[in-house]
C-alpha cells in the first residue's frame, strides 16, 4: 500500500508573513457516546423521525470540536430547514416504494428518471446548505455555483444511462431470436440473452466506461466544491487533475483484487473443514435435498461476508488517498494553503480494526470507530496561513459584507441538510 507521509515544517523553514496551523480535535468517543446513543434511542421510539434532529446534534458535535487555528468551527443551520428537507426526500421515497410495490411501472419509471434528473439539484443543494450553516470567527461561507455549472459537472451521470442503453440494445441484437410460434403474443418475436463472447465483451466494456464515468463524476463534483466555495470575498484553489483520481481508483481496485484474492485463498482452505461436518448437516448422510439447501445457505452467506470482508481495506485504501490527493492540491485563493499528513496504511489498520470492535460489541462501538476516523483525518491536516490570524480573520469579515447572507436566496433553496 502506497503511504503519502507530509510533515509540517518548523517555524523557522516558513516564508516570511506564512503560519502553520494544524487543526485540531478536542471530543473523545465516550463524550459522543452519550450524544450517539440518545440519537439512537429517540431514533427508534419515533420511526425515524427523530433524525434531522440527530444530524444537527451530530453535526453540532464535530464541528464545536474541531479547532481551526485556534477557534472552533460552528454548525448554525436552522432546525426547521433540516426538517423540511428530511421530509421532501422521505415523501419521495415512499412515492417510489409505493410504485414499485403496486406494480405501477410506468409511475417507477417516471419517478426513476426525475430522480436521476434531480439527483445534481439534491447534490448542490446539500453543498449549500452544508456551506452556509459552516462559521467560522462569524466568517460565513457559501457554495455558489450556478445551476448551469452544476449540471454541465453532472455529464457523466447522463454519459452511464446513455452507454447502459446502447449496451443493451447492442447485446439485443446479437442475441437469437425466439421462434414464433412460442412468442408471447402472436407476431412479437421476443430476442433470448446469448452469453457468448460479443455479449460479454459488450458488458465488460459498459463497466469500465461506467467506472470512468464514475470517476470523472467524483472529480466534477470535487473541483466545482471547490472552486466555487467563498470564504468571505475569497474563492478556493484547487490543483489535483483528472488523472490523479484514475489513478487512485486504478490502484483501489488492484487492492480490491489483492484482497480479494487472500479472502477466496482463506475460503478454500475453511472449505476443506467445512465438507468434512457435512455427514453432520441433517440429510446430508443420504444425499439429502436439505443438506444441500444448508450448504448453499451457508455458502450463500459466506459469499456475501468475503465480499464484505474484502472490500473494506480497498474502500479504507481510497478513502485515505482521496484525503491525501485533496487535502495537499487545495486552498483558499492565494491566503491559505492545507497538507495533510494522513498514512495510508494506518488508517487502513484502524478501519479494520473499528470494524472488528464494532462487529463484536453489536454495534455499541460505532461512536468510538467515528470519532478516532474523523480525528484521524482531522488532526493530520496543517493549514498554512498568510498573514496572522486576527488579521486574516478581519480582512474576511470585511470582505464577506452581505454575500453570505444572500447566497442562499439567490442560488438555491437549502431544502437538503
Amino acid at each position: 500500500m502506497a503511504t503519502t507521509v507530509s510533515r509540517a515544517p518548523p517555524p523557522s523553514s516558513l516564508p516570511s508573513g506564512i503560519e502553520a496551523h494544524p487543526i485540531q480535535f478536542t471530543g473523545s468517543g465516550r463524550e459522543y457516546f452519550r450524544v450517539w446513543i440518545v440519537n439512537v434511542l429517540l431514533g427508534i421510539v419515533t420511526l425515524g423521525l427523530y433524525t434531522p434532529w440527530a444530524r444537527r446534534r451530530t453535526a453540532q458535535y464535530f464541528y464545536s470540536h474541531t479547532q481551526v487555528a485556534g477557534s472552533p468551527l460552528e454548525f448554525v443551520a436552522e432546525q426547521r430547514r433540516m426538517v423540511l428537507g428530511f421530509l421532501a426526500f422521505a415523501g419521495l421515497y415512499l412515492a417510489y416504494q409505493l410504485a414499485v410495490e403496486t406494480g405501477q411501472q410506468l409511475a417507477t419509471s417516471l419517478l426513476m428518471f426525475g430522480f436521476a434528473l434531480l439527483a445534481p439539484f439534491l447534490w448542490a443543494s446539500a453543498m449549500r446548505f452544508r456551506l452556509g450553516a459552516t462559521r467560522w470567527r462569524g466568517i460565513r461561507l457559501a457554495f455558489t455555483a450556478s445551476w448551469r455549472e452544476v449540471y454541465t459537472a453532472s455529464w457523466p451521470v447522463f454519459a452511464i444511462a446513455a452507454v447502459w442503453t446502447a449496451t443493451f440494445l447492442a447485446a439485443a441484437a446479437l442475441s437469437p431470436a425466439m421462434p414464433t410460434g412460442i412468442a408471447e403474443q402472436p407476431g412479437s418475436v421476443t430476442r433470448l440473452p446469448a452469453w457468448g463472447g460479443r455479449t460479454l465483451a459488450l458488458l465488460g466494456g459498459g463497466a469500465v466506461l461506467t467506472l470512468l464515468c464514475v470517476i470523472r463524476l467524483e472529480f466534477n463534483y470535487r473541483r466545482l466544491l471547490v472552486a466555487r466555495t467563498r470564504v468571505g470575498g475569497h474563492g478556493g484553489h484547487w490543483k489535483p487533475r483528472y488523472r490523479d483520481f484514475v489513478r487512485v481508483w486504478l490502484a483501489t481496485v488492484g487492492f480490491f483484487l489483492l484482497c480479494a484474492l487472500l479472502v477466496a485463498l482463506a475460503a478454500v482452505v475453511l472449505t476443506g473443514g467445512s465438507m468434512a461436518l457435512r455427514p453432520h448437516l441433517p440429510g446430508a448422510a443420504g444425499g439429502g435435498v436439505a443438506g444441500m439447501i444448508v450448504l448453499a445457505l451457508v455458502a450463500l452467506l459466506a459469499g456475501l461476508l468475503a465480499l464484505v470482508v474484502a472490500s473494506l481495506p480497498a474502500r479504507a485504501y481510497r478513502d485515505a488517498r482521496m484525503f491525501q490527493l485533496v487535502w495537499n492540491n487545495v486552498g483558499i485563493s492565494h491566503i491559505a494553503r492545507s497538507k495533510t499528513r494522513l498514512r495510508t496504511a494506518a488508517y487502513v489498520w484502524l478501519r479494520l480494526k473499528n470494524l472488528l470492535l464494532t462487529w463484536l460489541t453489536l454495534g455499541l462501538y460505532r461512536p468510538f470507530a467515528m470519532v478516532s476516523e474523523y480525528a484521524a483525518k482531522v488532526e493530520s491536516v496543517t493549514l498554512y496561513l498568510k498573514g496572522g490570524t486576527d488579521q486574516l480573520a478581519g480582512e474576511l469579515v470585511r470582505q464577506q459584507g452581505a454575500f453570505g447572507d444572500a447566497a442562499a436566496d439567490v442560488f438555491g433553496l437549502d431544502l437538503i441538510g
